[in-house]
């Protein structure tokens, strides 16, 4: 009777670490997703911010065309709810903007020359290296994510949750490519 008593004993303690186990794993998955969230808003933070300061930019150059900033503007305002893919098609579109501008800035060397336009261009370097550290952070989250979905114990946990990996925020495939510099 004692020897069934310690038996049920250990079987409820073993129980008991278990469930702990359970919960705990669990709730570091919800952790990691709401990082990953977070690191998302701040993506599209640094998205917004950038906008803003190629929109006043590209204010500060006159000649540029209107529809483009219409265009870019529904862009970013349908980025709320975009999965990673959608987000770097916004991002090329900011690209693809800000390659423009320059074009714009090179015909025009009194633009160029401009302070505010200056100031600009400084305010969007800063903008792209906050982009870029957030894109990092993103991708760290989503890498700690990942591995705990795949490693053994958690797997178990997250098999029975159903939960699915996060995409990387990768590089545009032009933006891969060897860079050719001539002199």
């Amino acid at each position: 009777m004692a020897a069934v008593a310690i038996i049920c004993g250990i079987l409820v303690v073993i129980g008991i670490i278990i469930l702990s186990w359970w919960i705990g794993t669990s709730n570091n998955f919800h952790r990691k997703t709401i990082k990953i969230k977070e690191a998302l808003s701040g993506i599209e933070i640094a998205l917004t911010n950038r906008f803003d300061k190629l929109t006043k930019l590209m204010d500060v150059a006159k000649g540029f065309a209107a529809h483009e900033k219409e265009t870019l503007s529904m862009v970013i305002s349908m980025r709320k709810g975009m999965n990673i893919g959608e987000l770097n098609q916004a991002a090329a579109q900011c690209d693809q903007l800000m390659a423009r501008i320059n074009a714009v800035a090179e015909a025009y060397p009194e633009l160029r020359s401009a302070e505010m336009f200056n100031e600009l261009q400084k305010g969007i370097r800063e903008a792209e290296a906050h982009l870029q550290a957030a894109r990092r952070l993103y991708n760290s989250n989503v890498t700690l994510f990942n591995t705990a979905i795949l490693v053994f114990p958690t797997s178990i946990v997250a098999n029975a949750k159903h939960l699915q990996k996060f995409d990387f925020f990768e590089a545009e495939e032009t933006k891969k490519a060897d860079v050719k510099i001539s002199f």
